[in-house]
């Protein structure tokens, strides 16, 4: 199973999660209760994370992030509600 690390101000977190897994689904059933999330649709970017590592098992970017993020994708930021994990990740959340 991947395992995810979650760094924010307030602390880092760590937990194993089922491959296939979406972020801001498991925030929303509390499997992952300090992640940030809204929509969960790609619209309010409420959910932007920075990909530490583990960005290469990421997807490609899809139309909502390139419309949402432009050029923020170049330094690492994504949308969580458009990722599935397929593999370990570390990312941050302000």
């Amino acid at each position: 199973m991947p395992n995810i690390t979650l760094h924010q101000q307030n602390g880092t977190y760590e937990q194993e999660v089922q491959e296939g897994s979406n972020l801001v689904v498991l925030a929303g059933v509390k499997k992952l209760p300090h992640l940030k999330y809204g929509c969960g649709m790609g619209k309010c970017t409420k959910c932007t994370i920075r990909v530490i590592a583990g960005g290469e098992s990421l997807q490609e970017p899809n139309w909502k992030e390139q419309k949402m993020l432009g050029e923020r994708l170049e330094q690492g930021y994504r949308l969580a509600c458009q990722l599935y994990i397929t593999a370990d990740l570390e990312f941050s959340q302000e």
